[in-house]
């Protein structure tokens, strides 16, 4: 803000100018409390460089001040806001002078407000209404070139709105002509902001490879690495640990680098800028982000960028530019870095979970993949998540545990992988030697180049005159820190060679062969990751496809390889249970059978498992699992009613298992009460089995149900102390202990 200074050359045409320019702007309008008030200039050039070139524009907006001197203002009663020189009138959120000048006529301190023109102020209706109403509600005076307006009169409010439509409508035409200009370059591929890491610009124009050998080989390196290891993060990690560093290249104002290059160690963001920019393919592209005003922000103005798909770019042009890879790769590049990002319908990239299918597996009952869950830690299932995304009502689809499936695949593929086990070794040979040749032509290309830093720092300090110390002095301690990093480099690069020779030893070799023609064993090896199985299976199958018989254990599986061939298996999936079995009747008739015709249960159960039963859970039964089904289905029950007919039993007498239904609690908490002694009860042997026989009535029957709902403790003795029973058998409880 400056305050108007006088002209120090009283020049009488001017003042005459001045005075016949009021005159004809209307003074009637200017009143004694506008003179009371300050005048106001508002000086404003859109951009820097308009600042700097457009002089005479600046100067002619300066001289606003005089003139309002001429319409009365005293001249220390004259402010100018110059804040905004080099902002756009687009919108007022960057511009601090327009906001000073609105909070001035909110407090009643302008009397005029002078401009050159109406598009000094605002090129925004928004922002130029604004200024009206609040100039119209303070009693503000506003004025251009053309006369003095009053914007509470609507003769001028309504030629006020004329000029801030024509305003804001100027500014569309400029902006239109402008992206006209840039598309018309844009669409024969020269019209370039900056260019990215490993090209440079010639000084014709032209766009051509950067000379410095190791910035290409860098480039080339990571769209192998990526190819290797498919992600980018995996590239990015690979490269930190091998001190592997990229080239940075900083950008002037106009988009042309800035020397010198420096190297930096690799991110995922430099990594992923690389691999998703089209220009390495040789593709001039123009479009690749666009503006979204919905996701502007206020205050900043580089905010809203997209990134837009590739049939939304505005230019592509192929084979324009010189490629470090070909544009079919950058396709698959792209898939594949599109299949990495975790969604439902996306792949996914391998991760550190125990699942080996994830992203693979595809229910056949609702044709939707299925997705990975960890119910308990280690323990992965493959479930899907249809109804969760379609809103859909029950019955679920099934689930599979990655314990019942990965087996198989895992066979499969360790068996198709079989065949090619010394090529496999001999191909592994190969690959660690020519990563190890990548990574000693990286090491000598940092030693070649930083004892070219360390020559250059000499030959400066060679070049420098011995008496000027300020500079000799500068330039020896440059010297010293090049020749530093020299030995640091020799010293690793010395490292590196001592660890990683260039060719395998005869024990690596052999250790390479013996590992090959085990691949089970290298499989199931510690040192192997779920990681790595995930991706030796995603280059072998395309998906699998999984069908559960009903809610029967049988699972139906389809495997894709890829290729096109098609392999079809059975697996057993573990259930909840017994019930859902497919063969459950036919389970349970004959171990039925064979329990009434004496048989053990541990025989039954040899039996059982040589007939092909499988339990829900398991591979094979036992004495317990055979017990387990007998009781639950009240089979030994009935077969104890044949050593005592109930018409027998004493009144209100039950077996544990009818009273338990009853009471409809589990027969372990009846169990619980007869050892404390809190029911009468006694045991009826048969053999090596044995069955408990309670007697309830009525009463004993709602105090066991108040004990089983009560859940304060100590439990109260009017509910633990049972009935005292009418004269019968002796029982076990309190009384007849």
């Amino acid at each position: 803000m400056n305050t108007a200074e006088p002209d120090t050359v009283v020049d009488g045409h001017a003042d005459n100018r001045d005075a016949s320019w009021v005159e004809h702007c209307g003074r009637k309008k200017i009143q004694a409390h506008h003179l009371e008030r300050l005048a106001m200039v508002y000086v404003r050039q859109s951009t820097p460089r308009q600042v700097l070139e457009h002089v005479e524009s600046k100067s002619l907006q300066y001289e606003l001040a005089r003139r309002a001197v001429a319409m009365g203002w005293h001249k220390d009663r004259v402010l100018v806001i110059d804040d905004d020189l080099g902002q756009s009138a687009q919108t007022a959120d960057q511009r601090q002078g327009f906001q000073r000048l609105l909070a001035e006529v909110t407090m009643e301190h302008v009397g005029l407000i002078l401009g050159v023109e109406m598009s000094r102020l605002a090129r925004s209706c928004k922002d130029w209404y604004h200024l009206l109403e609040l100039c119209a509600l303070f009693r503000s005076l506003l004025a251009d070139q053309d006369g003095i307006y009053d914007p509470a009169d609507y003769n001028d409010r309504l030629l006020l709105g004329l000029k801030g439509t024509m305003s804001e409508a100027e500014l569309h035409v400029m902006r239109g002509r402008l992206e006209e200009g840039k598309m018309h370059k844009a669409r024969r591929g020269e019209l370039f902001t900056r260019l990215p890491i490993g090209y440079v610009f010639l000084p014709s124009g032209d766009v051509t490879m950067d000379p410095d050998q190791e910035v290409q080989t860098m480039i080339r390196y990571i769209f192998e690495k990526f190819k290797e290891l498919g992600t980018g993060r995996a590239v990015a990690r690979y490269f930190r640990q091998h001190d592997i560093r990229l080239p940075i290249r900083y950008f002037n104002d106009r988009g042309r680098p800035v020397p010198p290059l420096e190297w930096r160690l690799a991110s995922p963001e430099g990594v992923y800028e690389i691999l998703g920019n089209p220009i390495y393919a040789g593709a001039y592209v123009y479009g690749r982000s666009q503006t979204d005003a919905r996701r502007k922000q206020a205050g900043k103005p580089n905010s809203g960028r997209i990134i837009v798909p590739m049939e939304k770019w505005k230019v592509l042009l192929l084979d324009r530019l010189p490629a470090y890879i070909t544009w079919d790769e950058y396709l698959a590049n792209h898939e594949r870095l599109q299949q990495n990002v975790s969604r439902w319908n996306t792949l996914g990239a391998p991760r550190d979970g125990f699942a080996l299918l994830a992203g693979l597996v595809y229910c056949v009952r609702c044709g939707y993949r299925m997705h990975v869950t960890y119910p308990v830690s280690r323990r992965a299932v493959y479930a899907c998540n249809r109804r969760l995304r379609n809103d859909e009502s029950p019955p679920h689809c099934p689930r599979i545990p990655a314990a019942a499936l990965d087996p198989l695949i895992s066979c499969q593929v360790l068996h198709a992988v079989e065949p090619a086990a010394l090529e496999l070794s001999m191909r592994t040979q190969a690959d660690v030697e020519h990563e190890r040749e990548r990574l000693a032509r990286h090491w000598r290309q940092r030693l070649e180049r930083t004892r070219y830093e360390a020559e250059r720092s000499r030959r400066q300090y060679d070049a420098a005159e011995p008496e000027n110390r300020l500079v000799a002095r500068e330039l020896e301690k440059r010297w010293d820190e090049a020749l530093a990093r020299q030995r640091q480099v020799e010293e690793e690069y010395t490292r590196f060679q001592q660890a990683t020779p260039a060719k395998l030893s005869v024990k690596d070799q052999q250790l390479i062969r013996s590992l090959a023609s085990d691949i089970p064993q290298l499989w199931d090896a510690p040192t192997t990751t779920p990681t790595d199985r995930q991706k030796v299976i995603r280059h072998l199958v395309e998906q699998v496809q999984v069908n559960v018989h009903g809610t029967t254990e049988l699972v139906d599986v389809t495997i894709y390889w890829k290729g096109g061939f098609v392999s079809r298996h059975e697996i057993r999936r573990p259930l909840r249970r017994y019930s859902n079995l497919r063969d459950y009747d036919q389970l349970v008739r004959g171990v039925v059978e064979l329990y009434s015709a004496g048989h053990t249960s541990p025989h039954i159960a040899e039996k059982i498992n040589a007939e092909g039963f499988h339990p829900p859970k398991g591979k094979s039964f036992n004495a317990v699992t055979i017990r387990t089904l007998l009781s639950r289905q009240g089979v030994s029950r009935s077969l104890a009613n044949t050593l005592v007919d109930t018409d027998s039993f004493e009144p209100n007498e039950w077996w544990l298992s009818d009273l338990a239904k009853e009471l409809e609690l589990p027969s372990n908490t009846i169990k619980g009460w007869i050892q404390r002694g809190w029911v009468h009860a006694h045991q009826l042997s048969s053999g090596s089995q044995s069955y408990w026989i309670v007697w309830a009535d009525s009463d004993e029957l709602n105090r066991l149900r108040r004990l089983h709902a009560c859940r304060r403790t100590p439990f109260p003795e009017e509910i633990t102390t049972p009935k005292v029973k009418p004269n019968g058998r002796a029982s076990r409880s309190k009384k007849g202990r």
